[in-house]
């Protein structure tokens, strides 16, 4: 894995504790943040973070960048599982199996707050709040996988592309990555291919149907929504109004 070591930010300074979608942290569990995280890396674009079936001593918090999750079949066929973004902690799973059971890869040049594996523990025992932030993350991941499935499964093409194009611009409006309706995206087509389990070439005709229908742009690497009801119609949308996240 290309990386370097990025200047550290401190916790307490964190520019992702300005924003709403996070919870504040009470100076007890931001003095156990601090003392859990180790330290801060900066990975390019097409990275390994975290690679399956391997164990890293390692856990993050992406600080700044996409990502996304994905399990590959020995001939190569890749599945995304979902996408992460600052706040989202990644390598959770490690804490209580034997190594990982999914890769993630940097989408973009991406900052990670690095954490001590072997230091969950202590943090379930000595900080209950903190110990309920990581389990919430883990169900919230749970859901993410859960609204995936079902697109995979029982939406058609039209509706699982327009669903996961919603659903991105809201999480990346979420922190501070989109407006206006609109957000720069820094994955292709084949990444939406992965993500929605269908070809190329389904995608690109699906793409141009939603193009066709005047409910978005895509120019170079920018998403335009025109339409949000049209699409949330087409996509069978249920907006996500989520409390405030805990943030490690």
């Amino acid at each position: 894995m290309s990386d370097r070591l990025a200047i550290q930010t401190k916790c307490r300074k964190c520019p992702l504790r300005d924003m709403e979608i996070f919870r504040p942290l009470d100076e007890k569990e931001l003095k156990v943040v601090s003392e859990f995280k180790t330290g801060e890396l900066t990975v390019g674009a097409g990275a390994t973070i975290l690679l399956e079936e391997n164990k890293t001593p390692h856990l993050y918090t992406i600080l700044d960048g996409w990502a996304f999750r994905h399990k590959s079949l020995v001939d190569g066929r890749r599945q995304i599982l979902n996408f992460a973004f600052p706040g989202d902690f990644l390598g959770l799973q490690l804490a209580v199996s034997s190594e990982m059971q999914h890769t993630v890869t940097a989408l973009t040049q991406t900052t990670l707050c690095v954490f001590q594996r072997d230091e969950v523990w202590s943090v379930f025992k000595n900080n209950p709040k903190l110990a309920y932030s990581l389990t919430w993350m883990a169900a919230r991941e749970e859901q993410l996988l859960d609204g995936q499935l079902l697109s995979i499964g029982r939406r058609t093409a039209l509706e699982k592309l327009a669903y996961l194009i919603l659903h991105l611009h809201d999480r990346a409006e979420a922190v501070g990555y989109a407006g206006n309706l609109a957000f720069d995206v820094p994955f292709k087509q084949e990444h939406l291919s992965d993500s929605l389990g269908i070809t190329p070439v389904h995608t690109s005709r699906t793409v141009r149907k939603l193009l066709e229908r005047n409910l978005i742009t895509w120019v170079r690497d920018r998403i335009q929504i025109l339409d949000r009801e049209g699409l949330e119609q087409v996509a069978l949308y249920e907006s996500d109004h989520e409390t405030r996240r805990p943030l490690i």
